[in-house]
């Protein structure tokens, strides 16, 4: 073996090598792979090289081949720099180490600007020799500033830092991440999250997951008390990624944490806002949706339970909702009308809608009721809202389970009607000063949709009356007829014009007449009466059909233009065996003869009444023995999204057994034809022609 081969196998050995295999070099161990490549040479005390790295060889472009044996002076150094090159060699072979930045050749010859450590080291023979580490002056820079940039982050940054290790233990942490634990940074180390930050324990088994999949997560809401103030809750936005190794292992993870509750407060007042705003706009059409008074109090509870309150309680005074004669006798009684109660340990039996109780004389209840303000109620205060003797369970229930309560009175123009009990249990935070607004604004808006069901209660009640006494719904025995007829309201809430009527005259005939005034309420049932009076007045002058409803109509003119009807009105003669028909906008009525076939009336209707220039056509028609003819007013046949072809084919086709009793054949026509959601009021009236 040649002496340049000693050499090389000595080099080969030194830095870790055999011939044939190449394994990394100490130049290219640790985190100075990735982060600051080393390179390592060797010079002997003649200045020949005898190492050479394969970090140098990257760093440089020369091979071990092309170095080992070359003298580094010529090789390395540049013209113009090789006194300071001498000086430096000098300076290690005296023992000392020196530090300096050099310029070194690259194999391409440009010069490369290094770093190098010179450290004195003995040759194969014992004497004063180099050693030289190199690394490239902009990676040291750029290391040095990534390093001071670390270093400020540390300890500068606001947000929370820290490095934890493959075990999940903490390497470092700022002081911004000590205060939000409230533990020093010393007492951090070496310990886990869990160790630290009880309760934090999902935070944990999600850096496991950060670890495991090498996944970041970004932004992850962690909710928890505040160290200076346990009582106070606050809100972190974590971040955790991976820490890479230098061969790209996952060695740890990295954890950043910002306090974000004034954020996250603002954030959920937004949210609670919108919230509001739609509970508001559903309760615009929610509540209120029908004139019932029991149906309005219940929707007023849907919308307050449960996304406002646990439990809604919905109680009106009696004498405010009492006929005007009663009235008197229920001063201070109040009807729980409504209530919904989420706690299924409340005690049901003191709950049930329907229950009266009257408000004892100085109570919390009658204060509210009296002055007609709101008012918070707090845990010993919940009591006295139960006045009902017996109700010691229930007292005992709400101071159990009851954290706050606002009686809030319903007051509609200037009346107040009740008032409304609302309560969130103790697992739920008490009302705010926007969840009162809410409430108070909410029951403002069901007292008055309460007010108007309640008036309108009244004023259907009122027309019922009227109409009742103004509409005789027990018909005449006559001569040659078999009568019935029905009248019903559009629903349990309306009441219209809608009447029919029967009058004997003389020679044995009989007047028939079925009549709608448009609208529906008191107006409607005071014009139908007048109608009917002026009809039955006539009629019994003998007037022909169609004078009649001539005068009909120069009699609703007279009220208004505003106003219209429609009516049928025909003479029966049982000795002629026919009848005389004249309309005024009216449906045509239904004949079946004695074998069940069935026909409508041909011709004009003729204009409602009240539009003027009435000429009425009269048509004569046949009614022999046991036929029948079938008289209505147009809410039976028709329909939103049906016309009244549609409707009288239903009725054409309900007339099955036209030979049955009267009453049975009502029935089934409006059993059959009348729609299940009644658009308008139906009267119907049913004339069979009797045997001679």
């Amino acid at each position: 073996m040649t002496s340049a081969s000693h050499r090389d196998a000595r080099a080969h050995d030194a830095i870790g090598e055999t011939p044939g295999r190449r394994t990394p070099p100490v130049g290219r161990a640790g985190v100075f792979q990735d982060l600051l490549p080393l390179a390592l040479w060797v010079v002997d005390a003649d200045g020949v090289l005898v190492q050479w790295s394969l970090a140098a060889q990257d760093l440089l472009g020369h091979t071990s081949e092309q170095m080992v044996g070359q003298d580094a002076r010529r090789v390395l150094v540049p013209e113009g720099h090789l006194e300071l090159a001498d000086g430096l060699s000098r300076t290690v072979r005296t023992g000392a180490a020196v530090v300096a930045r050099l310029p070194v050749r690259h194999r391409d010859g440009t010069v490369v600007d290094m770093e190098l450590w010179h450290c004195p080291i003995a040759d194969v023979r014992g004497r004063p020799g180099v050693l030289a580490i190199a690394a490239e002056t902009s990676a040291v820079e750029r290391m040095r500033d990534a390093l001071a940039a670390l270093e400020g982050l540390f300890t500068q940054s606001p947000v929370g830092l820290a490095m934890l290790g493959a075990d999940l233990r903490f390497l470092r942490v700022n002081e911004a991440l000590a205060r939000m634990d409230g533990v020093p940074v010393a007492e951090h180390i070496g310990r886990r999250v869990t160790e630290v930050a009880p309760g934090t324990e999902a935070l944990e088994s999600m850096m496991r997951r950060v670890l495991d999949r090498g996944e970041a997560v970004v932004d992850h809401r962690h909710t928890g008390a505040d160290a200076a103030d346990p009582e106070q809750q606050r809100t972190w936005s974590c971040s955790y990624a991976p820490l890479l190794g230098a061969a790209g292992q996952r060695a740890g993870v990295i954890a950043s944490l910002i306090d974000v509750t004034e954020g996250q407060r603002a954030h959920l007042e937004v949210e609670r806002a919108r919230r509001r705003l739609a509970l508001l706009a559903e309760a615009g059409t929610q509540m209120g949706s029908t004139l019932d008074l029991a149906r309005t109090a219940r929707e007023v509870v849907r919308v307050l339970v449960p996304r406002l309150a646990d439990s809604a309680d919905v109680q009106l005074l009696e004498e405010a909702v009492a006929p005007d004669e009663t009235a008197a006798s229920a001063h201070g009684v109040v009807r729980r009308v409504a209530a919904a109660f989420t706690d299924p340990a409340a005690p049901a039996d003191h709950l049930s809608v329907g229950m009266t109780q009257q408000v004892p004389p100085g109570s919390v209840y009658e204060q509210v009721i009296g002055a007609g303000r709101p008012m918070n109620l707090y845990l010993s205060d919940i009591g006295p809202l139960i006045p009902t003797p017996g109700a010691d369970r229930l007292r005992e229930y709400l101071r159990a389970r009851v954290g706050c309560a606002r009686l809030v009175p319903l007051v509609a123009r200037g009346t107040v009607l009740g008032a409304v009990v609302v309560t969130r249990t103790r697992d739920r935070e008490p009302f705010d000063d926007q969840d009162t607004l809410l409430i108070d604004e909410l029951v403002a808006r069901a007292a008055l949709n309460i007010d108007n069901a309640r008036m309108y209660s009244r004023e259907r009640d009122a027309a019922l009356t009227l109409q009742r006494s103004l509409m005789n719904p027990v018909l005449p025995t006559v001569s040659g007829l078999e009568l019935t007829g029905r009248y019903l309201p559009a629903g349990d809430h309306e009441v219209g014009g809608d009447w029919f009527d029967a009058i004997a005259l003389s020679g044995g005939r009989t007047a028939l007449v079925i009549g709608d005034v448009m609208g529906h309420g008191i107006h409607a049932a005071a014009v139908m009466g007048q109608l009917r009076t002026a009809v039955r007045t006539l009629a019994r002058r003998d007037t022909a059909p169609d004078q009649v409803l001539r005068a009909l109509d120069a009699a609703v003119a007279d009220l208004g233009d505003n106003e219209m009807a429609t009516c049928l009105y025909a003479v029966h003669d049982p000795v002629a065996g026919h009848c005389l028909i004249a309309r005024a906008g009216h449906p045509p009525p239904m004949i079946a003869d004695g074998r069940g076939t069935i026909a409508f009336l041909d011709g004009p209707p003729g204009p409602p009444l009240g539009l003027g220039g009435q000429d009425c056509e009269v048509q004569r028609m046949v009614l022999p023995p046991r036929s029948l003819l079938v008289a209505y007013t147009d809410g039976l046949i028709e329909t939103r999204g049906t016309d009244l072809d549609q409707g009288m084919r239903r009725l054409a086709q309900a007339l099955r057994h036209p030979g049955h009793p009267l009453e049975e054949i009502c029935d089934e026509l409006l059993a059959h034809v009348m729609p299940e959601t009644a658009d308008d009021d139906v009267a119907v009236l049913l004339a069979r022609a009797q045997p001679r």
